[in-house]
């Protein structure tokens, strides 16, 4: 309900939130039950009740020692954490910054940093208990981090002023201290800036966190994990538009993952890592099935050119309980951090998946012109649009005989002209594309497009060499209020089509190349696979019908409008 509630002070009706709500839940929410959540997010100090036809709430100012303290009797001290219990308690961090100077689009870049400074103080100061018990003393070099004096939590909790300076200065003291993993893992984030996070303000964030203990004892890498992942998904709600920059839905996510296959010990990499959802969910892959993600360690690369972006993926993973993994910051179409000295090419790897920026304009071409890498293999793609550079840098990063990708691209990229159409035939002519799948309109951030999956293999089984699998999963999804949404069903029937690799009526068709030739090279996915004709199409008499009981509806709202507005006093 929290999340529903308009920031800028305007009112939500009851119907409205009320119809948000059940749309979330997926089922109907009783008088009763939504009387008392009101009552108990307006005590909470988090909404006020509005005025109005409709009635309803809107944002107030939030009182952190409030809300802090009806958390605090959920929450028994001493008790491992639960996965509800860290969400709970993360989110109200989120709440805090209500109504603050600092911009909801910015609050991933002050909340994450200080959730990891505070879970690796934590875990220190466990380390720290366990072998003074042992041992009788503190041995440096057995931390998993080093925390330098002086730039602990809790040195920064008792500072009595400029705590964004104290903060700073603690942060960076850590990342020097750990240069090989924590490197600029904290970002950039303007803590000394007081106009926008004034003493008071950053002192409520430091209580609220250090509420609870939140070290290996008490909460376990995977509730860490999740939580974090959570709370990643709540600023991708709440930014939406901004959110496709670094969050990409989690069931597309697991579908392309499924799609690829990872195994254990293969190299994974993400061009566009964003916060690490993919390079996670390639390793929660071969968990789920047996696997050790052990094998994974030393073999996880990503890149990306947001600061902020990937100190937060680095967060991510390290709060997963990963090790060695390697997170580069830097533009990966105009410098490519992963190369191989030994072929002065680029780093070749069994997995490469991404969602890279939608048809990126000034990319990088100039570059291309003279590409060291030799990633123009298929074309030189126009200044306008950067999908097909995308294509080839990763076609480039496969390993020669078990390198296999999968993309997120808009729908054009499949069927225009031009230099893209030169780089598609060129990639099918090589037999490198495998199959095709069209999603649904609006389930990406910031975008309402279809997009769709695009599915390379280095070397394709002998039985689906010369053929291309293209699936129409364009009517698989579930309609929300501000965004469509494909469900684990969804995900499990497309990937059902593409591991049979065989026809399925309205849904899936093999298309041979030399059909796709004779259709001039394009991927558009209603040229091989047709919806069905008529079977929504109601009969004519029961069209019009159901035409004037919609226009009759219509007008009677339009009186009740008309009605409530004069009551209110709006109309004359």
């Amino acid at each position: 309900m929290i999340e529903l509630i308009p920031e800028d002070g305007t009112r939500i009706s009851n119907q409205e939130l009320r119809a948000a709500i059940e749309e979330k839940l997926g089922c109907a929410v009783g008088d009763g039950d939504f009387e008392v959540a009101k009552g108990v997010v307006v005590s909470m100090g988090v909404a006020q009740k509005a005025k109005g036809p409709g009635g309803g709430l809107k944002a107030a100012a939030i009182n952190p020692k409030q809300t802090k303290a009806v958390r605090a009797e959920q929450i028994t001290p001493g008790d491992a954490l639960t996965l509800s219990q860290m969400e709970s308690h993360l989110w109200e961090a989120a709440n805090i910054l209500r109504g603050s100077p600092v911009d909801r689009s910015d609050w991933k870049s002050y909340i994450l940093p200080l959730l990891f400074f505070k879970r690796i103080c934590d875990q220190w100061d466990e380390e720290r208990s366990t072998m003074l018990a042992e041992y009788g003393e503190n041995y440096a070099d057995e931390h998993r981090f080093q925390i330098p004096e002086g730039a602990h939590w809790n040195d920064v909790r008792a500072t009595p002023s400029n705590v964004g300076t104290a903060l700073a200065n603690a942060m960076r003291a850590v990342e020097a201290a750990n240069q090989k993993h924590l490197y600029g893992v904290f970002g950039d984030a303007q803590w000394t800036n007081k106009d926008r996070l004034p003493d008071e303000l950053l002192k409520d964030l430091i209580e609220h966190f250090s509420a609870l203990s939140i070290g290996n004892g008490l909460v376990n890498s995977d509730v860490m994990g999740d939580a974090y992942e959570y709370l990643i998904k709540q600023f991708a709600d709440a930014t939406n538009k901004k959110a496709g920059e670094f969050y990409t839905p989690r069931s597309v996510v697991r579908l392309m993952v499924d799609i690829v296959d990872p195994k254990e010990g293969e190299t994974i990499y993400d061009p566009a890592c964003g916060t690490g959802g993919m390079l996670l969910a390639a390793v929660e892959h071969v968990r789920a099935r047996g696997g050790d993600p052990r094998t994974f360690f030393g073999r996880i690369y990503g890149q990306e050119k947001n600061l902020t972006t990937a100190a937060a993926a680095r967060m991510n993973l390290f709060l997963h309980g990963l090790e060695d993994f390697v997170i580069e910051r830097d533009d990966t179409l105009r410098n490519p951090v992963f190369t191989d000295p030994a072929s002065g090419g680029l780093a070749r790897f069994d997995v490469v998946i991404a969602n890279p920026p939608f048809s990126l304009e000034a990319w990088g071409r100039e570059l291309w012109e003279n590409d060291p890498w030799g990633r123009a293999f298929a074309g030189l793609p126009t200044d306008s649009n950067g999908d097909m550079a995308w294509v080839q840098h990763m076609v480039a990063s496969m390993a020669e005989s078990s390198g296999r990708m999968a993309v997120v691209l808009p729908q054009g990229a499949l069927f225009r002209s031009g230099v893209e159409g030169q780089i598609r035939q060129h990639l099918l002519k090589a037999d490198l594309v495998e199959a095709v799948i069209g999603l649904a309109p609006n389930l990406f951030y910031g975008t309402g497009l279809a997009a769709c999956v695009l599915v390379l293999r280095r070397q394709k089984a002998q039985e689906r060499q010369g053929k291309v699998l293209i699936v129409d999963a364009s009517n698989l999804f579930r309609r929300g209020r501000a965004q469509n949404f494909l469900e684990a069903e969804h995900a499990t029937q497309i990937q059902g089509c593409v591991a049979a690799f065989a026809d399925v009526e309205d849904r899936a068709r093999v298309v041979c190349l030399e059909e796709i030739e004779q259709e001039g090279w394009t991927l558009n996915i209603s040229r091989y696979v047709l919806p069905p004709i008529g079977a929504d199409i109601p009969p004519l008499p029961d069209a019009v019908a159901a035409f004037k009981d919609a226009l009759a509806k219509c007008r009677e709202a339009e009186d009740e409008l008309r009605r409530v507005m004069k009551e209110g006093g709006w109309l004359r």
